[in-house]
């Protein structure tokens, strides 16, 4: 039976990280792998997460399952943190999931399930795991255009004109902040366009929320979502922990599904925990324990915060300066934008080619489209950096 199988196409930054670690020189730099790093090139372990942990170990005193929709009180504190007041609660089904991967997989099958001639529409350029997840599931999706290469921003008019094609029904997958692999975000008044959008046609908004907090701060950065919650019958929203509380390889996230009245809530509900058996029976509990600890207790919620606060200010800085050791480098404007974009990705426009030799003769990995995690850059560094970008030119 196994001889059967193809190799399947190897995951591109699975490769790079591949070709990272094998380049033996001292002075590479990698700005491919979307992790976020320190100053030192560390991904530290907060110290919310820390003294968490520590509650934990100290009260718990069982292993045994919590329940098919997870943890309740992580499920009900990350509703509030994403939704705050903008829906009733007796209309939001969640429950917990291994990593926001694992959310936007359950609710592709959600979808599937619920509609299974609805399309799922996503931007182009999107995650790569978005059109890979939909191809398995043999769920049909389409694009809609999004980023301006030439401009380096949200092309909103070819967006709304992809989006004129969509059907009664249809999904359309947004990133809820810090666009990634662009770093360019729709603004508050094309969030409220497109909510009126989705509402007069029908559309059901999927939303995949993977860097609240990262952006402008964790209520701006979800202002779009909120406005969208209220406005629209139906909403779908993935949410991950692995940035903004740094709990990467402790697979936390959540799903959420928005219904248009509060009799649905239990079927929702009710299905997500199906799905949650079907696929992985009970969701690992360690880390969503650990972020209800935190958003539980006004002490260190408030510490969370201030650290997440330091990390978005951090890379909002090394934005700014690396746009400034850009323009001084290439003696021009052109990449102004990474000072504009949010998160921790931006795309610089630079062709595969280009991208090559920056790998080949200065050592810097990033992925083949020329995304780059800002989190990645050397403090020290920016102007050789630049410099080396200059020359592949």
């Amino acid at each position: 039976m196994l001889e059967a199988l193809n190799t399947p196409a190897p995951d591109k930054i699975i490769e790079l990280m591949g070709l990272y670690a094998a380049d033996t020189r001292e002075d590479k730099l990698d700005l491919g792998v979307g992790v976020y790093k320190d100053a030192q090139g560390r991904t530290p372990i907060m110290h919310a997460v820390k003294a968490a942990e520590k509650r934990l170990w100290e009260e718990q005193t069982t292993k045994s399952y919590v329940a098919l929709l997870g943890d309740t009180e992580f499920v009900e504190q990350m509703r509030g943190l994403i939704f705050g007041e903008a829906v009733p609660t007796d209309r939001i089904a969640g429950c917990q999931t291994p990593g926001g991967t694992g959310a936007v997989h359950q609710l592709f099958e959600l979808i599937q399930r619920a509609d299974p001639e609805a399309s799922v529409w996503y931007s182009d350029p999107t995650w790569p795991n978005h059109p890979a997840m939909l191809a398995h599931l043999g769920i049909e999706a389409k694009t809609y255009r999004y980023f301006d290469a030439a401009t380096c921003e949200v092309d909103f008019e070819g967006m709304l004109a992809d989006l004129a094609g969509a059907k009664v029904g249809d999904v359309v997958l947004l990133h809820g902040c810090c666009h990634n692999p662009t770093g360019a975000n729709p603004t508050l008044e094309q969030w409220r366009t497109l909510a009126e959008l989705f509402a007069r046609r029908g559309l059901v908004p999927m939303i995949d929320l993977a860097y609240q907090g990262f952006g402008d701060g964790i209520d701006s950065d979800v202002a779009g979502l909120r406005y969208m919650a209220g406005q629209v019958p139906e909403m779908l929203v993935a949410a991950s922990c692995s940035k903004n509380f740094g709990l990467y390889r402790d697979r936390v996230g959540a799903a959420f599904a928005i219904s248009s009245a509060p009799n649905l809530t239990p079927i929702a509900r009710g299905n997500l925990a199906s799905l949650n058996r079907m696929n992985f029976s009970f969701p690992p509990d360690h880390g969503a324990k650990t972020v209800a600890i935190i958003l539980g207790d006004s002490g260190l919620r408030m510490d969370w915060v201030t650290e997440l606060e330091g990390m978005r200010r951090g890379m909002l800085t090394l934005r700014q300066s690396f746009a400034e050791a850009l323009r001084r480098a290439t003696n021009s404007d052109r990449y102004d934008f990474v000072a504009t974009h949010r998160g921790m990705f931006s795309r610089l426009g630079l062709t595969p080619e280009q991208v090559a030799l920056l790998r080949s003769d200065h050592g810097i990995y990033m992925t083949g489209d020329s995304r780059i995690n800002i989190a990645g850059l050397p403090a020290q560094g920016l102007d050789k950096l630049a410099a080396a970008i200059a020359a592949v030119e």
